[in-house]
């Protein structure tokens, strides 16, 4: 049997692991298939999901690395990717939304109930002090933990023991920040607040111009940083991306070979091709479900089953929704089925490339701060009603300028994070993909 060797490491690598991820392939199709006995819809999830871990992971791409990266390297690849990729969901979902707005559809905050929703204005959030408090909290957690909630769900699929920790304490800390958020939102200074959907202001070509403009200056602001880190110094080389396979004098092509392989299934995507590639996925949920991509809705679902399942009797109105769901099963939510497919995807991706290993390297301290990571991105997450996905993503994908605000709020959280933790954790994962 042919082995991968070449830029994986010196030493030939055993085809074990690709033959177990071709095994991973078979049991999602399986499960696939059982759950589109219940509803394709959860099939549906499933599979989006899988596909979200796999490029999150074939491509090193995280949403806190946009904030990390820059600030402790001076390296702004990947918040320049992150830019490129919002650009991406921002036109398309303007179309979608300009489209759904023509057939006499309205936005999800002010639509009756009897009238269409716009798809994928549900993301379409207040400004008020619960998203504001809730993004810097979660920006300071994200830092602590390592990674943010879908860095959290990766980073379990890859074997980072560490995502144990932080998951636990993630899911721990939604259910209160949930009902901090509920009983907030009760009090005058909590209710305080405007919703802003920006076509409303400028229409659904200005909106556009005035998001695109918005990010040209982070992008022109990113890159001058950077310039300024390599002018003064203080730039850090991060890690390249994977070299090609040497190539044999006179080889001709052959479909089925190592090179093919690796061109496939082995070799690391850019952080754009990451970032194009889940703006393809953010354009696809929506299409197919009216939603837009969320994950940190399904942890306070967990958080209450939790809770539950040691005695404690959550009757807080704030919890109505989780508990008709935790009532149906869990494996019938489809956020949960979403969530799952991204750790399998991370998974597979790191199969197929041979390089999946659990990873231990952390201290006793590095626990405590993890799980108060963990808590802070979970109560944070849960006040703000969205992480960097739902709240950040999302938001700014649909034209809120709630996004816009929450990014602000978690930059200045994950600023204060580095600043309090810097040197004292890994900031940086490894790039599973390099020779180690």
């Amino acid at each position: 049997m042919e082995t991968l060797s070449g830029s994986l490491g010196s030493k030939p690598i055993s085809m074990k692991q690709p033959l177990l991820g071709f095994t991973l392939i078979l049991f999602i199709a399986f499960f696939g298939v059982l759950l589109s006995s219940t509803s394709n819809t959860l099939s549906l999830f499933l599979v989006t999901g899988v596909a979200l871990g796999y490029i999150l992971t074939r491509s090193i791409f995280g949403f806190a690395g946009g904030v990390k990266r820059i600030y402790v390297t001076g390296d702004s690849s990947l918040s320049k990717a992150l830019l490129i990729m919002f650009a991406i969901t921002i036109v398309a979902t303007a179309g979608i939304h300009w489209g759904a707005a023509a057939d006499g559809a309205e936005p999800a905050f002010r639509a009756a109930a009897s009238a269409d929703i716009i798809p994928g204005s549900g993301s379409v959030k207040a400004i008020n002090l619960a998203l504001i408090l809730g993004g810097f909290i979660f920006g300071t957690g994200m830092i602590m933990a390592g990674g943010c909630a879908s860095g959290t769900l990766t980073d379990l699929g890859e074997g980072a023991v560490r995502a144990v920790i932080v998951l636990f304490f993630f899911v721990l800390g939604s259910a209160p920040g949930a009902f901090a958020r509920y009983e907030l939102l009760e009090t005058s200074i909590g209710s305080a607040g405007t919703t802003v959907y920006l076509p409303d202001l400028f229409g659904y070509a200005g909106s556009v111009l005035a998001s695109l403009l918005l990010l040209i200056g982070f992008y022109t602001i990113a890159a001058k940083y950077e310039a300024f880190r390599r002018r003064e110094g203080h730039f850090i080389d991060g890690a390249p991306l994977q070299n090609e396979l040497p190539a044999a004098k006179g080889a001709e092509f052959k479909l089925f070979s190592l090179k093919t392989y690796h061109q496939f299934f082995v070799k690391q995507w850019s952080y754009v091709t990451g970032g194009v590639l889940l703006a393809v996925m953010f354009i696809f949920i929506i299409n197919t479900t009216g939603s837009s991509w969320g994950v940190t809705t399904p942890f306070q679902t967990w958080s209450v089953a939790m809770m539950n399942a040691v005695g404690l009797d959550l009757t807080s109105p704030a919890f109505s929704g989780d508990m008709e769901t935790i009532e149906n099963g869990l494996l019938n939510h489809n956020g949960t089925l979403r969530n799952i497919g991204i750790i399998l995807g991370s998974a597979l991706a790191l199969l197929l490339a041979a390089k999946f290993k659990l990873n231990y390297q952390f201290k006793l301290r590095d626990v405590v701060i993890y799980s108060l990571g963990g808590l802070l991105m979970g109560f944070g997450a849960r006040l703000a009603s969205g992480c960097n996905i739902g709240g950040l993503f999302a938001a700014i994908s649909n034209h809120s300028l709630s996004g816009w605000v929450f990014m602000i709020a978690l930059i200045l959280g994950g600023i204060a994070g580095l600043k309090l933790f810097e040197g004292k954790i890994n900031i940086i994962p490894p790039n599973r993909y390099l020779k180690k």
